[in-house]
């Protein structure tokens, strides 16, 4: 039952102009009302994951109910939100936090206190920590280390499980594995992406594994967590240096498209990067701004800062930006300029940001796909096409969010689950 909801104090703005914030807000409400029709039909073939499912919808219903109150959206968020904690104690999920049952949780944890209150003291995320608790304490670690699937991911919701039960040891065991399973070089400290992590497609390319340069899958996404680990007093400052360093040791030669790569490998090529947050130079910037506000070192901010206004200074043709979601399209890349601009000040990444947001906007088809947005996106055969997609990470819910950030005062806190918002 939803009881109350705390708005906390927040220095956020509206990026975006009024007449550009209500075209925005109109491009939004025409998102939920499309994604209230197929919920309402049961049109919208969905699972309970926060990347692709019900949980990532509640998200988006839940700050838009911020900015459209009395409109039912929190009814429906609570609804979706039941609806994803029922099928995941129905069906057995995997762990991961973007497909599984802890990004579930983590959603559970976010939303508590915004959309609803635990009754009578019951604590409603406690199984779900003893069982991802006693999961990190697996070791040695076979797993991905990754925020998708693997340890940064479980990482990502113990913070937002903090201070309850749970959350600290399930942080504290988080980081215990990332440090056994560190390589340390003259470089600094990394982790492999062993060939039995890849998947079958990459392994012709990376027969021994590579060190993935990405936050959705790499080394930038332990940095991010690492930085929020030490503000949570998890001591883990020595692991942190180690990766920053190796992390900058990786930049490309001036002139070579993008700062860093996708991956690095002994014998392959090193290619410039998309501008993305789940690859390339602007999710970099992000989370090293993040570990650099976390500890204090204004060295990586000047580097985030730097890294950021080169991805700025990308255009559309260069970007590699197909649509419009959150993980690789023009709503996420708008958001991370927008988040990296009310952090920073720095006017170059804020009218970037607003150019993003016209990017964005300027894909839609009136009548087409979730809110005139389809995405392009692989099948269950992994084909790529132009697809409805309602989801948080590749989706129109994602899509959003990113423009209620954009033309609203609401703080974005939902973008702690990318690790792109500073302390």
């Amino acid at each position: 039952m939803i009881e109350s909801r705390i708005q906390s104090q927040s220095s956020w703005r509206p990026i975006l102009p009024p007449e550009a914030a209500e075209r925005a807000l109109g491009a939004v409400e025409e998102i939920a009302a499309d994604l209230r029709s197929h919920l309402a039909s049961s049109s919208l073939a969905t699972g309970p994951s926060l990347a692709g499912g019900t949980a990532g919808l509640a998200l988006f219903f839940s700050y838009l109910d911020q900015v459209r109150p009395g409109e039912g959206y929190d009814d429906l968020a609570m609804e979706l939100l039941e609806q994803a904690v029922t099928a995941t104690a129905e069906s057995p999920l995997p762990p991961s936090l973007y497909s599984g049952f802890s990004g579930v949780a983590w959603t559970m944890e976010h939303l508590r206190g915004r959309l609803y209150e635990d009754e009578d003291g019951e604590d409603a995320g406690e199984e779900v920590a003893t069982a991802l608790v006693e999961h990190v304490g697996l070791t040695p670690w076979r797993g991905h280390y990754d925020v998708i699937s693997g340890l940064v991911g479980f990482g990502v919701y113990a913070l937002e499980r903090l201070p309850r039960p749970g959350g600290e040891e399930c942080l504290r065991r988080v980081v215990a594995r990332l440090s056994e399973t560190a390589e340390h070089g003259p470089q600094g400290i990394t982790w492999l992406t062993g060939p039995e992590l890849m998947p079958e497609r990459d392994l012709e390319l990376f027969p021994a594994g590579n060190y993935n340069l990405g936050v959705a899958h790499g080394v930038p996404g332990v940095i991010g967590l690492l930085g929020l680990a030490q503000t949570a007093r998890v001591e883990c400052r020595p692991l942190l240096d180690g990766a920053v360093a190796w992390l900058l040791a990786q930049k490309l030669p001036p002139g070579s498209g993008s700062v860093f790569s996708y991956s690095v490998a002994a014998g392959v090529e090193a290619n410039p990067t998309r501008v993305a947050w789940c690859y390339g130079d602007l999710g970099i910037a992000a989370t090293l701004l993040v570990a650099g506000r976390a500890v204090g070192e204004r060295d990586w901010e000047r580097e985030a800062v730097e890294i950021a206004r080169q991805s700025a200074a990308r255009t559309l043709e260069d970007s590699g930006m197909q649509d419009g979601g959150i993980c690789h399209g023009g709503a996420g890349i708008a958001h991370l300029f927008n988040r990296l601009h009310q952090a920073t000040g720095d006017p170059a990444l804020g009218e970037a940001a607003r150019r993003w947001i016209d990017q964005t906007l300027a894909l839609r088809q009136p009548g087409v796909g979730i809110g005139g947005f389809q995405m392009w996106v692989p099948n269950e055969e992994r084909e790529l096409g132009w697809r409805d997609e309602a989801g948080f990470l590749t989706g129109s819910s994602g899509v959003g969010l990113a423009l209620l950030a954009a033309a609203t005062e609401v703080e974005p806190e939902w973008d702690r689950v990318l690790q792109i918002s500073p302390v």
